[in-house]
C-alpha cells in the first residue's frame, strides 16, 4: 500500500451515538461551541519522525475538523512531508461531512482532494494531480460514494452507547472511509479499558482493535494491500471530549512493514470559546487549494 494510503488509514484510526438524527431532535439552545485541540507525536519503529495536530470544534448538531502532520528530524529533512486536512458537517449516529479538503506535500510531489458531500453523499470530488489508470484498480462506484466518512471526519466518534462514554459499546462500530480516490473501512471492536495520564487529560479510554478492509480504488494484488487487509496489530485509543458525547484518538497503533507506526497524544486541550459557524470556513475552502 502506497505511504499515502496508510497515512489515510491511520488517520481514520487517529480516528458515533447517543445522539438521534438531526431532525429527530428538539433544537438546544444556541451556545458557544466546544472546541478541542491535541497535539500528537508520531514515532516510527521506536524513532520520533514527526508531529501532529488536531483541532476540533463541535457546535449544536455542527462539527468541523482540522488536522494537519508534518514528518521531522532526518526523515522530515529527506522528505519534507506535511499535510492538512479540513472537514466539516453534521452529527448524527456518525459524521455526516458536507465538505473536505486535503493536501500531502513531498520534497519531489503533491497531492489535493477536495470533495463536496450532502449528509454524507459524495456530490462532487477532485483529485489533483488524476490518479493514473493502471487498469487493475477496483472501480468505484456510485454506490461507494453513499453514507461516507471522509479520513479527517472519520476520527470524531459520537458516543454508541446511552450511557458512560467509555462504554465498551463505544469502540464497536465500522468507519466507512472514502478518501476521493479509495473507499475502504475501518472496523473497531473492543480491546479493554485503561487509565493514561497526559498534559490536560487524565481518566479512562477505551481501546479498540482496528482492522482495514479494503472496498474499491484500490489495486487487490499489490502487496501493501494485502499486508493490511492481515493486518491484526492495529489499535486506537478513544478518549471523551469533556462537555460533548463525541470521542477522540488519544493514541493509534499501526504496523507497517518498516516497523510500528505509533501516533500519540503529548497534550489535550478542552474550551468552549465563541467561532465561527463549523461549516463556514469547510466550505469556503473548496474554493481553493487546499
Amino acid at each position: 500500500m502506497p505511504a499515502r494510503r496508510r497515512a489515510a488509514a491511520a488517520l481514520c484510526l487517529l480516528a458515533a451515538a447517543g445522539l438521534a438524527p438531526a431532525e429527530a431532535r428538539p433544537r438546544a439552545p444556541k451556545s458557544a461551541p466546544a472546541t478541542v485541540t491535541v497535539d500528537y507525536g508520531v514515532n516510527l519503529a521506536g524513532l520520533p519522525i514527526g508531529t501532529a495536530h488536531l483541532s476540533g470544534a463541535i457546535e449544536g448538531q455542527r462539527y468541523r475538523m482540522d488536522v494537519s502532520a508534518t514528518l521531522t528530524g532526518l526523515v522530515g529533512a529527506i522528505t519534507g512531508g506535511m499535510g492538512s486536512a479540513r472537514s466539516s458537517g453534521l452529527l448524527s449516529a456518525g459524521p455526516q461531512p458536507n465538505a473536505f479538503a486535503i493536501a500531502t506535500r513531498t520534497s519531489n510531489s503533491g497531492i489535493a482532494v477536495r470533495m463536496a458531500l450532502s449528509r454524507g453523499n459524495v456530490t462532487q470530488s477532485e483529485v489533483t494531480p488524476p490518479l493514473v489508470d493502471m487498469g487493475d484498480r477496483v472501480p468505484v462506484t456510485a454506490a461507494n460514494r453513499r453514507g461516507v466518512m471522509d479520513p479527517a471526519s472519520a476520527l470524531l466518534m459520537p458516543a454508541r452507547a446511552q450511557g458512560d462514554l467509555t462504554d465498551p459499546e463505544n469502540c464497536n462500530r465500522t468507519l466507512p472511509v472514502f478518501d476521493g480516490a479509495t473507499r475502504f473501512n475501518v472496523v473497531l471492536s473492543y480491546a479493554e479499558t485503561r487509565a493514561v495520564e497526559k498534559p490536560g487529560y487524565s481518566g479512562p479510554v477505551l481501546v479498540c482493535n482496528a482492522r482495514y478492509q479494503a472496498i474499491a480504488g484500490h489495486r487487490p494484488d499489490r502487496p501493501g494491500v494485502r499486508f493490511m487487509e492481515e493486518n491484526r496489530d492495529m489499535s486506537v485509543w478513544l478518549a471523551p471530549v469533556e462537555g460533548t458525547r463525541v470521542l477522540l484518538p488519544m493514541r493509534i497503533s499501526v504496523r507497517t512493514t518498516v516497523g510500528t507506526n505509533i501516533i500519540e497524544a503529548t497534550r489535550w486541550t478542552r474550551s468552549a470559546t465563541a467561532a465561527a459557524p463549523a461549516e463556514t470556513a469547510a466550505v469556503a475552502s473548496l474554493g481553493a487549494q487546499p
